[in-house]
């Protein structure tokens, strides 16, 4: 058969990988940036280790032609670093590699949270030494070892992670409905991280290991040069909501996805449920103190999609109202400007993340003359004929009101007014920092219970496909990298809107649609991503366990601030 690699073709003989083809082809194989590290074929993502054309059998000459193969006509893409699905393919053997380093110089590590394009991984024993973790990697990336994955028996590997005291994976695999499982190994040492990986631990060229307390970071290549280090940024109040929110793991007893599992299927998440909603409603209450104490007349609140800002708002208001304060709540999306007046960008559509969407003038001189005391008339945006309108909605404060304001941007200094006593405002980031892990060398990553959460509220509320919102994803994730995240620190508080149980809860409502999208769908790959996490998690019927005000309930439904 003729194949087509990124536009060249060439007949693959059997038993010739992917990444021989490629370097037939003449693909760059230096710079990180050109080098090609995965493919993708037929809407999924695979090795480059992947044969397209193999022998039938092993007393036959007759060639087998691959199903993906098959399916995508021979078309195959190449993925870099630059593509989101290869940079992951560059992650987990980057964790790959430094999981087996540590296992090699007598050591345990944890993946505890991402700060930027680093991973924190936390350490256990003594005499543990970062050069020497680092010169260790060097050696294996050196040594240039294939990475093949292997598929074994599931009740054969649940036995050797036990016997080598990974007890974590053992008892994650335990949940798994498959009677198999894959895996990579080299030496005595065999690991997984749910997703393909390069070829050979010599395509890791670029990565550092810094020492920090309790661990190291395991720093990435920057997205926009992969050729140089991504700069870590000082993220001391994300590092310390996270942080807390590993306390409240170990006070609920539920640190890993096998210990969600048995509360499920015990009954017990019901409990989890209501300490999870007493836990979050003390932390609101705790944030109210502060807005009090401080006198601040406008909280401006902000966060990534589907971090539930919109019921952080109303309950924060809810626990003003107990201090004696008269909440008023303002949308930063009655603010938009009217959608003709957008540019279009140069791919001929228009960002409706960025923020110059808004009308940044107009929203400073508001919240000026509210805090001076003036009535102001607020305009309200009508997203379906995507306008803005004056209704005579009028605003102003006595000694007791306090605004809250939340939307994306909240946080940009752009919006904030001069000349305004800084104390009057109070800045909260809310984002749902999931602490809790597949297993110890495997996070469940904040953005997937995002995308998750936004693909319940799309379909429950908005009545959107699955494929619909995963289209957009990409686009909105670049939107909080340019206008979310930079901010995120200057907040002079974060709430971590993420709860224990819902991945249990979500599964329930969105598992059926997410296996019902075929491989040739374009967002195959995306929604493979979630099923591959959600397999491993039980289903729960608790929904009638969650309370209205639960942020988990502005996705699934039933929340009593929008009735």
């Amino acid at each position: 058969m003729k194949m087509t690699i990124d536009g060249r073709e060439i007949c693959p003989k059997p038993g010739q990988s992917l990444l021989t083809l490629c370097r037939e082809l003449g693909f760059p194989q230096q710079k990180l940036s050109d080098r090609p590290l995965a493919a993708k074929i037929a809407g999924e993502v695979f090795t480059l280790n992947y044969v397209p054309v193999r022998l039938k059998d092993s007393q036959s000459d007759r060639p087998s032609i691959r199903r993906a193969m098959e399916a995508s006509n021979g078309m195959v893409r190449l993925l870099r670093y630059g593509d989101p699905a290869g940079k992951e393919c560059y992650i987990r053997t980057a964790l790959f590699t430094m999981f087996l380093a540590l296992k090699q110089l007598g050591f345990r590590g944890k993946a505890s949270c991402t700060l930027g394009s680093s991973v924190f991984v936390q350490v256990e024993g003594e005499g543990f030494c970062t050069a020497r973790l680092k010169q260790r990697v060097r050696e294996l990336v050196e040594a240039d070892i294939p990475l093949i994955r292997r598929r074994v028996p599931i009740g054969e590997a649940v036995e050797r992670y036990t016997r080598e005291g990974q007890t974590d994976k053992a008892r994650l695999l335990r949940w798994r409905t498959e009677d198999y499982f894959d895996e990579y190994c080299y030496g005595d040492f065999s690991d997984y991280y749910y997703g393909e990986m390069i070829p050979s631990t010599g395509f890791l060229t670029v990565w550092d290991i810094l020492a920090v307390d309790g661990g190291f970071l395991f720093v990435y290549p920057d997205d926009n040069d992969p050729e140089t280090l991504a700069t870590v940024p000082s993220m001391p109040n994300f590092f310390g909501v996270f942080t807390e929110g590993e306390r409240w793991c170990q006070l609920m007893e539920c640190e890993t996805a096998a210990d969600l599992n048995d509360l499920t299927a015990s009954g017990r998440i019901r409990e989890l449920i209501r300490v999870n909603e007493a836990l979050h409603e003390r932390r609101f209450s705790q944030v109210t103190d502060m807005i009090c104490q401080r006198g601040a007349k406008a909280v401006m609140l902000a966060g990534p999609s589907s971090s539930g800002k919109t019921t952080s708002a109303n309950r924060l208001a809810t626990q003003l109202r107990v201090h004696g304060r008269k909440p008023i709540l303002l949308s930063l999306d009655d603010y938009y400007i009217d959608r003709e007046k957008i540019p279009l960008g140069p791919d001929g559509k228009r960002d409706l993340e960025h923020i110059n969407t808004l009308d940044t003038q107009l929203f400073r001189e508001n919240m000026r003359s509210l805090l001076a005391g003036e009535e102001v008339e607020i305009p309200t945006f009508n997203f379906l004929t995507g306008c803005r309108e004056w209704q005579g909605h009028k605003v102003r404060l006595d000694d007791r009101s306090v605004i809250i304001v939340e939307g994306l941007h909240a946080l940009n200094p752009q919006m904030l007014p001069e000349g305004v006593e800084p104390k009057l405002i109070f800045r909260m980031y809310v984002s749902p920092l999931l602490p809790l892990n597949l297993d110890d060398h495997n996070r469940i990553p904040t953005s997937l219970l995002r995308l998750l959460r936004r693909t319940v509220r799309d379909y429950e509320t908005r009545g959107a496909s699955v494929q619909h919102t995963m289209s957009m994803w990409e686009s909105v994730q670049r939107g909080e990298r340019r206008w979310i995240y930079p901010f995120q620190e200057n907040a002079d508080v974060m709430f971590n809107s993420s709860t224990l149980y819902e991945l249990a809860v979500l599964k329930k409502h969105i598992y059926p649609l997410l296996t019902a999208v075929p491989p040739e769908n374009s967002c195959y790959e995306a929604v493979r991503g979630l099923v591959k996490v959600l397999n491993y998690i039980l289903e729960a019927d608790v929904d009638d366990e969650i309370p209205p005000t639960s942020l988990v309930r502005e996705f699934i439904g039933g929340n009593s601030f929008y009735r």
